[in-house]
């Protein structure tokens, strides 16, 4: 996803401040829900929501106002109940912040930790990485 840090996202130092990075991962999570399953919206529908139950950033490289960046993400892990997802922010193909947030499948309605359904499973299943043999 790519995005254009604008200046009120900036700290004092004109550098990103720090919140705002989980900010743009979230725009990332939402952009991955449209690609999987057309929209936030229809994911609901479906009767499935996540949860971020975890987030841990790491800043390797300071980010500033009109910095044209690219937020990556990579499924990691795929539990019974949750799911986990790598971003990565970068500037010119060069990584500046690392995000790892942990997800848990929550029903809608209750907002109760629940199992997502088959076909959610399967769609982001098709995206974790090969194992070794």
């Amino acid at each position: 996803m790519p995005l254009r840090v604008r200046y009120h996202e900036c700290d004092g130092q004109g550098i990103v401040f720090n919140a705002n990075y989980l900010a743009y991962v979230d725009m990332a999570m939402f952009e991955v829900e449209r690609a999987l399953f057309g929209s936030h919206e229809a994911a609901l529908a479906a009767g499935v929501d996540a949860v971020v139950a975890e987030s841990n950033l790491r800043y390797r490289a300071p980010c500033r106002y009109d910095d044209e960046l690219v937020v990556s993400a990579f499924l990691n892990h795929l539990g019974t109940t949750s799911l986990i997802i790598d971003f990565e922010l970068s500037r010119d193909g060069k990584v500046c912040t690392e995000a790892t947030n942990r997800y848990v499948f929550v029903d809608p309605a209750t907002l109760r930790k629940a199992a997502p359904p088959a076909f959610v499973r399967e769609a982001y299943a098709a995206f974790l990485p090969a194992q070794p043999d």
